[in-house]
C-alpha cells in the first residue's frame, strides 16, 4: 500500500503534518484510510513559500481533470488512466471507487475533498487553492471526479478559478453514472418502444432546490435523476403536480457497474418508501419512465444484487 501521510509529509517537505478539518471525516472512511494520504492546504502553502523565498521556484505544474466513471475501474479511459499515472497527487470525490483509488502508484499522494451530503466537508474554494497551491510548486495535479467531470462534477466552477489563477486546464471525459447504469442494468434509456427523449437532471442545485423536472417525464420519455436520495418525496411530488403517473416505473441503481451493484424496481409513488425500506445509500441513481419495463434481473451479472 501507499506510504502513510505522516512520514511523507515531514520528510519530503520539512514541515509538520497539518491536516485540514475534514481529516477526522476522511478517518472514517475505513476503504480508503489504509492507503491514502491527506495533506491540508496549509502544507502546500508553506512548500511553495518556502520554494520562493530561497530562489528555487519551480516551474509550474498542471491541472488535469479526471473522470473516473461510475466505479469499475475497467471502464476508466486509457487516457484517464495515465493522466493518475503521471500524477504527483491527485484531489478525489466522494464518488470516487475505493478500486479507482487502488491502481495509483504507491508515490502518489492522495487527497480525499469529498462534499457528501449532512456531513462536515471542505470548501469547494479551499479544495481550488490547494489545487492552486501544489500547482504553483511544481506538482502535476489531477482532479479525479466520478463519472464524467463535466456532468453534475462542479467542474465549471474549478476551471474558472484555475484559469484566474493563470492556470490551464485538461479535461478527460469519463463514462457517467447514466450510461454506466444502462449498460450494467441493459436498460436502454432510448428504448424505440417506450422513449424518444433522455434528459439528466441533479436533484440537488446549488441553492438546495429541486431541480425543475417539468415535462421531462411521462409516456415517451426517459428521466434520469442523480442524487436523489434525499430528494426523494419531493421528487415524487413534483413528478405528480406535473400529469405523472404514480404508477410509472423508477429504476434505483444503487453502486451501478461496482461488485456490489443493486438495482430495486418501484414506481413513482412507492419511491420514497422503497429507499428507506431498502436501506438505498449514495451513489444511486433513479431511472424513471416505461423503459424499466425492460429490465430483467436474470440476465444481468451474478454478483450483482437485485430486488424487483
Amino acid at each position: 500500500m501507499r506510504p502513510k501521510a505522516r512520514n511523507v509529509a515531514e520528510a519530503e517537505n520539512n514541515v509538520p503534518f497539518l491536516p485540514c478539518p475534514t481529516y477526522l471525516y476522511f478517518s472514517q472512511r475505513a476503504e480508503f484510510a489504509p492507503g491514502v494520504i491527506l495533506i491540508g492546504e496549509r502544507l502546500f502553502v508553506a512548500t511553495f513559500d518556502a520554494l520562493s523565498n530561497s530562489g528555487k521556484r519551480p516551474p509550474l505544474g498542471r491541472v488535469t481533470l479526471v473522470g473516473a466513471g461510475p466505479g469499475d475501474p475497467e471502464l476508466l479511459t486509457r487516457k484517464g488512466y495515465k493522466a493518475l499515472q503521471k500524477a504527483d497527487v491527485v484531489f478525489f470525490d466522494d464518488l470516487v471507487s475505493p478500486d479507482i483509488i487502488d491502481i495509483l502508484p504507491e508515490t502518489t499522494r492522495c487527497i480525499y475533498v469529498g462534499k457528501p451530503q449532512g456531513t462536515p466537508h471542505i470548501a469547494q474554494e479551499d479544495i481550488s487553492a490547494q489545487m492552486i497551491a501544489a500547482v504553483r510548486s511544481g506538482e502535476n495535479v489531477v482532479r479525479l471526479k466520478g463519472g464524467d467531470p463535466m456532468v453534475f462534477g462542479r467542474s465549471g466552477e474549478e476551471i474558472e478559478t484555475l484559469r484566474a489563477a493563470g492556470i490551464e486546464v485538461d479535461v478527460v471525459p469519463g463514462i457517467t453514472a447514466a450510461t454506466g447504469a444502462a449498460a450494467s442494468t441493459r436498460i436502454s434509456l432510448t428504448h424505440r418502444d417506450y422513449s424518444a427523449q433522455v434528459s439528466f437532471v441533479t436533484a440537488v442545485r446549488r441553492e438546495r432546490t429541486l431541480a425543475d423536472i417539468r415535462g421531462l417525464a411521462g409516456v415517451g420519455k426517459t428521466l434520469v435523476v442523480y442524487m436523489g436520495i434525499n430528494r426523494a418525496a419531493a421528487l415524487t411530488e413534483a413528478l405528480k403536480a406535473d400529469g405523472v403517473s404514480k404508477d410509472l416505473f423508477v429504476a434505483i441503481v444503487e453502486n451501478a457497474t461496482r461488485a456490489n451493484e443493486r438495482v430495486v424496481v418501484t414506481t413513482v409513488a412507492e419511491l420514497a418508501p422503497t429507499i428507506v425500506r431498502e436501506n438505498i445509500h449514495s451513489p444511486a441513481l433513479f431511472i424513471v419512465g416505461d423503459v424499466v419495463r425492460t429490465y430483467q434481473p436474470a440476465v444481468v451479472s451474478e454478483h450483482h444484487s437485485q430486488n424487483v
